[in-house]
């Protein structure tokens, strides 16, 4: 597929929708909100007095079309190449992203349904006749995710922002606590400021104070379930002892995967330079592909999919973060989570 290269200026974040399998900037205003029908491309620079370091992110809505997905995958590894294969580059599924990716997003990431195919496009919305629920929902990274505009989709532990354009309300369950209500106030100012250029009034409702504007589109309030606690806190039992390094290779006409060792430690001396290798830690929701500077271009962007059907044969949830890595800023920029598995 030929594509084009988009630069990335001297730094910061530029996001990138693919639209028609071509990548289409999205406006800064509008960056962290994503349509669940799409497919993106994320790219963070950081200079450092005369030198450059790239994070580059592709990210998967659940509901986008597998040739929008492989697309943004083509587009990664172009991009990488570009670059010289300087960047960590990261796989992202909806829910699930990397906390690399989430830091990006300071007031959190909103989730909306539709994308491209079903006609929806990345303008700022200055109409107000807006109607739409989100559901507010996160600890240490706050995600708003659109849900059906009813009763049956709220509950009594969380806060949920109901958005009927001229009018933003930050509803708060019952049992909701000080730091979801913070959150959610982050994120309907950031959709008065962003989508409404400030021209919506922002209202917070308490559970049971409903006022008849909202009862006149909800309807009558029934009794709301509590909130499933059991999705904000996933305790990491595994012991780093349960990691694995693979190697991958066409040294033999076509991609294998072959175990070289399962005992940690690992060294940067088991890696070789003319291949790519994954280190398995899917116990732990993460894989690590590491990608050797001597390995040819279509190694390197088969090692994309690879990681994906490494992640389905060992039946590792569909949430498994998967980042790639190359040899210099492994020895400069250790990952915490990859050093706790690999001696550098």
């Amino acid at each position: 597929q030929d594509t084009q290269v988009p630069s990335s200026g001297t730094g910061g974040l530029q996001v990138w929708r693919v639209e028609n399998l071509e990548l289409v900037p999205v406006p800064q205003s509008l960056h962290g909100s994503f349509y669940s029908g799409d497919a993106y491309v994320i790219l963070n620079t950081i200079r450092q007095r005369e030198s450059f370091f790239y994070h580059l992110h592709y990210w998967l809505g659940r509901e986008c079309s597998q040739d929008e997905s492989a697309s943004a995958a083509i587009y990664t590894v172009q991009l990488d190449d570009h670059f010289g294969g300087k960047p960590i580059q990261y796989r992202e599924l909806q829910g699930a992203e990397s906390t690399t990716f989430t830091s990006y997003f300071k007031e959190g990431i909103t989730y909306k349904t539709g994308g491209v195919a079903s006609g929806f496009h990345h303008v700022v919305t200055n109409e107000l006749a807006a109607q739409r629920l989100l559901h507010i929902k996160g600890r240490r990274v706050v995600r708003a995710t659109q849900v059906p505009l009813s009763w049956s989709s709220f509950n009594t532990g969380d806060c949920f922002i109901v958005d009927l354009g001229d009018k933003i309300y930050q509803w708060c369950g019952s049992k909701c606590n000080k730091f979801e209500r913070l959150k959610a106030a982050q994120v309907a100012r950031g959709i008065r400021d962003n989508e409404r250029n400030a021209r919506a009034e922002l209202l917070v409702v308490e559970d049971g104070g409903e006022p008849s504007q909202l009862t006149e589109v909800l309807g009558v309030k029934p009794e709301l379930p509590q909130s499933d606690e059991a999705d904000d806190t996933e305790a990491d039992l595994h012991n780093r002892k349960m990691a694995k390094l693979y190697m991958v290779s066409d040294a033999s006409g076509s991609m294998k995967v072959t175990l070289v060792r399962e005992e940690n430690p690992f060294h940067q001396t088991d890696l070789l330079s003319d291949e790519c290798f994954i280190l398995d830690h899917g116990k732990n929701k993460m894989l690590f592909v590491w990608k050797g500077h001597n390995a040819n271009f279509d190694e390197r962007k088969k090692a994309m999919r690879t990681a994906e059907d490494f992640v389905k044969d060992m039946n590792y949830s569909q949430n498994t973060q998967v980042s790639f890595h190359n040899r210099n800023l492994l020895q400069e920029n250790r990952s915490v989570s990859l050093s706790v598995c690999l001696s550098v």
